[in-house]
């Protein structure tokens, strides 16, 4: 729960770590990925070695990345409407499965491509159903001006076991073969599952019923798609998955065909973008200080794009740890600085679908761009698909032109307080649909400022679940706008109300100051019925005003 508030305005990336139940989770989420890594390790190498396929090859990143885009959407809805530490535990059990099912296949000698890749798919399922609701929880655990230090924090720990994981797994994978490593990861899923069951923090208890899970996918969805911020930073990532997993899902094609290496090799280089990675979290917070998100952005877009082009045309190791230390810096400077984007520009009640759609599209550009880029490098070379990796990469760069972001919108997204409005007639939850239809008198000299504002009110009151939004002008007091909107039930205009936030209803307050017709502008309530209904409640109440 929110209840180690930092002391200071400015939160360091180590401030998080105060708090008991982030630092507990964020620990054994560590350990964990250090399992992980160093089966990820083992499993690409013994591809390489068991496998004649490049296109194998690169399909074991795609293998794990691949549900994401299958299920993190669904997670997500999950995880907003039923809660987000049971939705953790459940991936926690999925990824420790398939990593024991793993060991003991290999243990009894049954290995083949085809079963690493669907073993592979099954912990990325466990992945999938765990990644949004842990990100989403930690605006639940933490202050919100703490939330850009932990996901920073949260990258910054991933890539210090990036470094340590195959800087064991080569050793461990070339001196005690791969059934060492996959017990090893076996073992390590067990923490995070250990930690999550005895961690417990505040969530505020929703006053509404929780929606059906197919209604909270299409409400994620909505919102997604007419939030400009969220969608410029879902577009940049998933077209930077596509071309920047060609790093990691060739790497060990360049190994074997290239530099003629083995496990110790693999793992240096490895270790080497890690490493980049490493230092470009601990100085994240002071680049974003000097620089503009979106030149941020495209500058780690370019040393991406650098990294892909040295890589199959220098013939010096050192020069390739250089590459991917370059390359790695890049990679967390820019997955951290849209997930950060996501997080913030998303209020609480939708946080994690937003959170999932972008990790569904980002890991699916991955998993297409690992079968594009291994298909590619089997056709044509493996220089061929490094080069065009790196042009896609640039191209990236320039999409800041077109789609730019922000590091976050510095604006108030928890929800505000709601009050019914007193009826004359009494509703069911499901009752509907209700019509909402709200008047305002506009002077000629008001009349762009209050068009200008509309055109914002009907985003904000469509993505908060708003339906059929019309703005209509009498044809008899030019001067009278009349804002019409409906909601399927009256729970859902409850809903919608919830859903608000300050910052929303700042623009209330001010198409209120441009309303000039000496009263508030009047809100008026109908519920809709066919024309065969003998029901009363076709009447409608006006008895309300904001």
């Amino acid at each position: 729960m929110r209840h180690e508030k930092s002391s200071s305005v400015t939160s360091t990336v180590f401030t998080p770590l105060r708090n008991k139940v982030f630092r507990s989770i964020w620990t054994a989420t560590q350990i964990a990925s250090l399992g992980w890594l160093i089966q990820t390790t083992a499993i690409s190498w013994l591809m390489a070695t068991t496998s004649a396929s490049d296109v194998m090859v690169a399909l074991v990143p795609a293998s794990s990345t691949l549900p994401a885009f299958l299920l993190s959407i669904l997670a997500g809805a999950i995880a907003d409407s039923f809660g987000r530490r049971c939705v953790m535990l459940i991936g926690h059990c999925l990824i420790a499965f398939s990593s024991l099912m793993l060991a003991i296949s290999v243990a009894l000698g049954f290995v083949s491509p085809w079963l690493i890749l669907g073993l592979g798919f099954l912990a990325g399922c466990g992945f999938a159903v765990n990644d949004p609701a842990w990100r989403a929880s930690v605006g639940d655990i933490l202050d919100k001006r703490d939330v850009p230090a932990a996901v920073t924090l949260m990258s910054v720990g991933y890539n210090i076991v990036r470094t340590a994981g195959p800087a064991l797994g080569g050793p461990i994978l070339a001196f005690l073969g791969p059934l060492a490593a996959f017990m090893l990861a076996a073992l390590s899923d067990l923490v995070p599952l250990a930690a999550v069951s005895r961690s417990k923090w505040h969530v505020n208890s929703p006053s509404l019923p929780s929606e059906r899970v197919l209604t909270a996918i299409r409400d994620g969805l909505r919102f997604t798609a007419m939030s400009i911020q969220i969608r410029a930073a879902i577009a940049r990532g998933t077209l930077f998955g596509f071309a920047g997993i060609s790093i990691l899902a060739l790497l060990p094609l360049i190994v074997r065909d290239h530099f003629t290496g083995g496990a110790i090799t693999y793992s240096a280089l490895l270790t080497a973008f890690g490493i980049g990675a490493f230092s470009a979290g601990l100085a994240a917070g002071h680049l974003r200080r000097l620089l503009s998100q979106d030149r941020l952005i495209a500058i780690a877009s370019v040393a991406c794009a650098i990294c892909c082009f040295v890589l199959p045309l220098t013939s010096s190791i050192w020069c390739a740890v250089l590459a991917l230390a370059v390359g790695g810096a890049g990679w967390l400077l820019i997955w951290t600085g849209v997930d950060i984007s996501v997080q913030l520009s998303s209020p609480r009640w939708v946080v994690g679908r937003t959170l999932s759609i972008y990790y569904a599209l980002s890991s699916g550009g991955m998993a297409a761009g690992s079968w594009v880029w291994g298909a590619i490098a089997q056709n044509f070379a493996l220089t061929t698909a490094f080069l065009a990796a790196s042009m896609v990469l640039l191209l990236t760069a320039g999409v800041a032109f077109v789609l730019p972001i922000k590091l976050w919108e510095d604006l108030d997204h928890e929800a505000t307080s709601f009050v019914p409005p007193p009826l004359a007639l009494e509703l069911q939850p499901r009752s509907g649909p209700i019509v909402i239809k709200i008047d305002y008198v506009i002077g000629e000299r008001h009349l762009d400022t209050f068009l200008e504002c509309m055109r914002e009110q009907r985003r904000i009151q469509s993505r908060a679940g708003a339906r059929n939004w019309t703005l209509q002008r009498n044809l008899q007091i030019p001067a009278l706008w009349t804002e019409a909107f409906k909601t399927p039930t009256w729970t859902d205009y409850l809903r919608l109300n919830h859903r608000l936030t300050a910052a929303d209803k700042e623009l209330g307050d001010r198409l209120t100051a441009l309303h000039g017709g000496g009263r508030p502008p009047e809100r008026v309530l109908s519920i809709e019925r066919a024309t065969g209904s003998v029901n009363s409640c076709s009447q409608p109440t006006r008895s309300w005003r904001p």
